[in-house]
C-alpha cells in the first residue's frame, strides 16, 4: 500500500507527465552499461585499464611520500604538486575500481547511496584539480616575474589558502549537485548509459521537472570552468610578457623549462574536458565519447606523475635519495 501511496502522490504531483513515466519506483540500485557490449574487448580493455589504474596509484602515492618526506621538496611548487597528486588519486579511484569489478560481474551494478557518493567525490576532485592547477600557474607566475619576492608572496599560509579555497569550495559544489539531484524522483527506469554515476545520465533518469538543476549545473560548470581556466591563460600570458623581455638566451630557456611540466598538463587536462563535452555523440560500438571519459578519468592522473617525474630534476634526485636510503637499510639488517 505504501508503494501504491507513493506512485499516487507522485502522480498527482505531476499530473502532465506522461503515462510511461508515472510508473514510479523507489530504486534500490542503478545498472552502468559499462564500456562496451563487445564480449572480446573486455579482457583487453580489462587488463589495460588496471596496467593504468595502477600506474596512477604508485605514481600519485610515489609523489605524495617524495614531497612529504624529502626535506629539499619542501616549497611551494612541490606543495601544489602534492595535492594535485592527491585529487589525482582521488578520482581515478573513485571510478576505476568499482569500473574494473563490473568487468568480471554478471551485472555491471551499483547501489542507489554508492552512486550518490561516487557522483558527489568525483565532482569534489575534479573540481579541486582544476582550481588547484590554477594556483600552480599563479606559483609559477611569481616565481618568473618576482623571483627576490617569492618566498614573501608565497608564503605557507597564502599556499593553504590557494589550497583550501578550492577544496572547500569543491565540496560545497559537490554536495550541493548531489543532493540536489537525488533529492528529485526517478522513474522506475535505472539504467545509466556509461560506466560510473555522472551527473548527465542521472538527469535522463529523473521524473522530476529537471530544468532548474540543468540550468544551476550549466551556470555552476560553466563558471568554474572559464574561471580556473581564465586564471590559468592570464598568468601564463603575463610570464609570456615576462620571458620576452630577458635578455639572457638562458634564462628564457630556464623560465620555458620551469613551466613545461605545468603547461603539459594543462594542456592535456583542459584538453581533454573540451573534448569530452563538446564532441558529438558516436555511433561506434565502442563509443568514442566513453574514450574520452577513460583519457581524463584515469589516463590523465597517470600522465600526471610521469610528466612531472621525468621532467622534474628535484624529484630525479629525491627518488634516487630514497632509493640509497631504501638499499642502505636492507644491507644493514
Amino acid at each position: 500500500m505504501k508503494a501504491i501511496d507513493y506512485a499516487v502522490s507522485i502522480q498527482n504531483r505531476f499530473p502532465d507527465r506522461p503515462r510511461w513515466k508515472n510508473n514510479l519506483t523507489m530504486l534500490n540500485e542503478f545498472i552502468l552499461t559499462g564500456l562496451t557490449d563487445c564480449p572480446e574487448m573486455l579482457a583487453p580493455l580489462f587488463g589495460l585499464l588496471l596496467i593504468i589504474y595502477m600506474i596512477s596509484v604508485v605514481g600519485n602515492l610515489g609523489i605524495i611520500i617524495l614531497t612529504k618526506t624529502d626535506s629539499k621538496l619542501q616549497t611551494p611548487m612541490y606543495f601544489f604538486l602534492t595535492h594535485l597528486a592527491i585529487t589525482d588519486l582521488g578520482y581515478s579511484t573513485t571510478v576505476g575500481p568499482k569500473m574494473l569489478v563490473n568487468f568480471v560481474v554478471d551485472e555491471n551494478t551499483i547501489s542507489y547511496y554508492f552512486c550518490a557518493i561516487q557522483l558527489a567525490f568525483f565532482l569534489m576532485f575534479i573540481i579541486s584539480e582544476m582550481f588547484i592547477l590554477s594556483a600552480m600557474s599563479y606559483d609559477l607566475y611569481v616565481a618568473i616575474c618576482s623571483p627576490l619576492l617569492y618566498t614573501v608572496i608565497m608564503s605557507q599560509r597564502r599556499c593553504c589558502v590557494l589550497v583550501a579555497i578550492p577544496c572547500f569550495y569543491s565540496t560545497f559544489i559537490a554536495l550541493l549537485v548531489t543532493i540536489k539531484i537525488f533529492n528529485l524522483y526517478f522513474c522506475g527506469y535505472n539504467i545509466i548509459s556509461h560506466f560510473y554515476c555522472d551527473a548527465l545520465p542521472l538527469l535522463s533518469l529523473l521524473c522530476s521537472n529537471t530544468h532548474e538543476i540543468e540550468l544551476m549545473i550549466l551556470i555552476l560548470s560553466d563558471f568554474y570552468l572559464i574561471s580556473s581556466l581564465l586564471m590559468v591563460l592570464v598568468s601564463y600570458l603575463l610570464i609570456l610578457v615576462a620571458i620576452l623581455r630577458m635578455n639572457s638566451p638562458e634564462g628564457r630557456h630556464k623560465s620555458f623549462s620551469t613551466c613545461g611540466s605545468h603547461l603539459t598538463v594543462v594542456v592535456v587536462f583542459y584538453g581533454s574536458l573540451i573534448v569530452t563535452y563538446v564532441q558529438p555523440k558516436s555511433s561506434y560500438p565502442f563509443d568514442i565519447d566513453k574514450v574520452s571519459f577513460i583519457f581524463y578519468t584515469l589516463v590523465i592522473s597517470m600522465l600526471n606523475p610521469l610528466i612531472y617525474s621525468l621532467r622534474s630534476k628535484d624529484l630525479k634526485y629525491a627518488l634516487h635519495r630514497t632509493w640509497k636510503k631504501i638499499c642502505n637499510s636492507f644491507s644493514t639488517v
